[in-house]
């Protein structure tokens, strides 16, 4: 068996960074940026006006002085005059700042009789006015890589970028193997169950960028699964669930083996999530997680998504961990790296109850995964603990 960080190396030197294709802004959100891209203007472009209020020349703006109100300027009309002494400009928010104007005293300070205004209150000192480029100038750069938020998103837009270059969504094949699976919505025989771990890893995935193929089940014979992983050609990483270990029914290993695979590494120090391997089958990634339906969730989230990012160009690194405070004692850890079901709340977290691999029910109240070193002794409430949110 190697380690969690063993393993997460093997896999990211087998992340194959993929191309960069362009795409609407519309459709750029949570996709990594692949290139440098540069502001086509300056914002805002204007001095803009911050308040509802009248612009006049700052040297002027004493308590109980009067100005004669020359015109007005709204958002997108600006006031093409300039102000002079004694004058003022009716100016609303986002309007540009006439010239001649250096201040905008805000409208609550301000009485008007006709076009004659009286500053009846001076203790608003700031000048109410967004300096253009206060925001960006021109030619300020976003940098790849980056996983572009919506906020992202609204910076481009700001900056009139309508196509932006992002990396490929990475085509993921998803197999689950074996006779005892159906699929959601078929009537299982006596001895079979639902094949949920391609759907929630299918979720997983989609939700960090993947695209996901949900091929057909492969059965527990040589013939179904050489099939079923022919069907998985042109796709960018193959994932299979389930017969990866080394019972007389796990043939995930030997055929792929016989179709070429060649294996980076098999079993890792964890649980759940021990019969793991990778490596690759005529090319391309492969990855064999272990059917228990948590193991192979919670292996999507140690393992799977971390390569993804690699693969979408982000610097390779384990899934984010934080530090939260235990809020119920948790016994000594064994020989292996536990990443164990919890409930985060705030800032304290506990474990979810039973930890069996088999419980999605207790995986789907969890909302993190408290990691525990191998070896790690008893700890008591108040304790920090490594924490991965869900």
């Amino acid at each position: 068996m190697i380690s969690v960080a063993e393993a997460l190396d093997h896999l990211f030197s087998l992340a194959d960074p993929l191309p960069s294709e362009t795409v609407p802004l519309r459709a750029a959100a949570h996709r990594v940026l692949a290139q440098d891209v540069a502001a086509t203007r300056t914002q805002p472009p204007f001095d803009a006006s911050s308040m509802d209020g009248y612009a006049l020349k700052s040297v002027e703006a004493d308590l109980h002085a009067q100005f004669k109100v020359v015109g007005e300027a709204a958002a997108g009309h600006a006031w093409d005059g300039t102000v002079g002494p004694g004058q003022a400009v009716r100016i609303f928010t986002g309007a540009p700042v006439p010239a001649g104007a250096d201040r905008v005293v805000i409208q609550e300070n301000i009485t008007r009789n006709g076009d004659l205004i009286t500053i009846t209150d001076d203790s608003d000192t700031k000048s109410n006015i967004r300096p253009a480029g206060a925001d960006f100038a021109q030619g300020t750069r976003m940098t790849a890589p980056r996983l572009l938020s919506a906020g992202d998103v609204a910076l481009l837009a700001s900056m009139n970028i309508a196509e932006v270059p992002v990396t490929k969504r990475p085509v993921v094949a998803l197999i689950s193997t074996g006779d005892e699976l159906v699929v959601p919505g078929e009537t299982p025989g006596p001895d079979q169950i639902i094949a949920s771990n391609t759907f929630g890893l299918a979720a997983l995935l989609e939700r960090f960028g993947a695209e996901v193929r949900i091929l057909p089940i492969a059965r527990d014979n040589e013939a179904s699964l050489k099939t079923v992983l022919g069907l998985a050609r042109g796709c960018d990483l193959v994932v299979t669930i389930g017969g990866a270990s080394v019972g007389d029914h796990d043939l995930v290993a030997g055929v792929a083996a016989g179709m070429g695979m060649e294996q980076s590494f098999y079993k890792v120090a964890m649980r759940p999530g021990k019969p793991l391997m990778a490596g690759r089958l005529n090319g391309t990634p492969m990855i064999g997680l272990p059917g228990n339906p948590v193991s192979a969730m919670v292996c999507g989230t140690v393992f799977v998504v971390p390569m993804l990012r690699a693969m979408m160009g982000l610097p390779p690194a384990p899934a984010p961990q934080v530090k939260r405070t235990l809020s119920a004692p948790l016994g000594p850890n064994g020989p292996r790296a536990h990443y164990m079901r919890a409930i985060m709340d705030g800032d304290s977290v506990r474990d979810a109850g039973a930890q069996d691999s088999s419980l999605l029910s207790v995986l789907a109240a969890a909302n993190a995964l408290i990691l525990r070193p191998p070896g790690d002794p008893a700890r008591t409430s108040g304790d920090l603990v490594d924490v991965i949110m869900l």
